[in-house]
């Protein structure tokens, strides 16, 4: 009976692992970029269950010659030893696109991550909601310098473009001329001169990539090192869009009911083991 326990017990540990997940991704719904979380669990090694009374094997004769057997303590089912948590890893699939006309919204349609300098090293984030600090340099929401491929970006403000291949375009005209930019028009656009692009990098192995919070994420060993990402491989950047998080509520919280009726039931299990325990232990006692 302990046994009923311990496995029901390892059972609601795995469903509170699931509960964690589909927590944060309700929580993190309406965050720029965020990617969903999955817990997966894994159970143990199952005991096949014989019958105790008999054992040995049947040979059936032919003539004096073997032609089979039949093994007399057959499997009458299987016993389950309970559950763990395997690991929970994030889905880097595509989240949906949305338009938002802020020229410092980017959004990257593909496989592939923008890298941003923070105290700590380079970080790599989907998350494109950026604004224009002191000194024109573009920063996140955070205050951390996005990079180009040749150091941190820098911008005038009403005066650069960013085509889908991540190059950033400003009007020569006016780069010397900053406080005539609220006047230019858009066919006044005939002058564009290439001031950098947006540096793009993947790696190896996304799903073993670690969150640090603030939607930024940190190669790690099992990830390999990040790397540019060119040619038909590199996603596709779209100005004055921004993507969101690849979350469906009503998925998760199909999901969290589920998780919590598992939960209710493995608990149940856990006291109706107890119970029964304890009746035994009173009528041996009283024995």
């Amino acid at each position: 009976m302990v046994r009923g326990i311990f496995t029901a017990a390892s059972g609601m540990t795995a469903q509170q692992h699931r509960m964690d997940a589909i927590s944060n991704n309700l929580a993190n719904v309406d965050t720029v970029g965020y990617k969903r979380d999955v817990a997966v669990n894994k159970a143990f090694p199952e005991l096949l269950i014989r019958r105790m009374a008999d054992d040995g094997i049947v040979q059936f004769p032919y003539r004096h010659q073997p032609i089979g057997s039949v093994d007399k303590s057959p499997v009458v089912g299987r016993l389950g030893t309970g559950v763990e948590h395997n690991e929970t890893f994030t889905v880097f699939e595509q989240g949906p696109v949305q338009q938002t006309e802020n020229p410092f919204d980017i959004a990257l349609e593909g496989e592939g991550f923008l890298v941003v300098q923070t105290p700590v090293g380079e970080r790599h984030t989907r998350n494109g909601s950026f604004v224009l600090g002191s000194g024109g340099r573009l920063l996140t929401q955070q205050g951390y310098p996005v990079l180009g491929e040749t150091g941190p970006i820098s911008l005038q403000l009403n005066n650069f473009r960013i085509d889908q291949d991540g190059r950033i375009f400003a009007n020569a005209r006016y780069l010397d001329d900053p406080e005539r930019l609220v006047l230019m028009q858009e066919n006044e656009w005939d002058q564009p001169v290439e001031i950098g692009r947006l540096r793009l990098e993947t790696v190896r192995e996304t799903r073993y990539l670690q969150k640090q919070g603030e939607n930024l994420w940190k190669t790690t060993w099992e990830s390999g090192d990040a790397f540019p990402v060119e040619g038909d491989l590199r996603p596709a950047v779209l100005q004055g869009f921004l993507e969101k998080a690849n979350v469906n509520p009503v998925t998760e919280m199909v999901r969290m009911i589920e998780v919590n009726r598992a939960y209710e039931a493995n608990q149940k299990v856990v006291q109706a083991q107890d119970e029964s325990t304890g009746r035994l232990l009173t009528s041996v006692a009283r024995v």
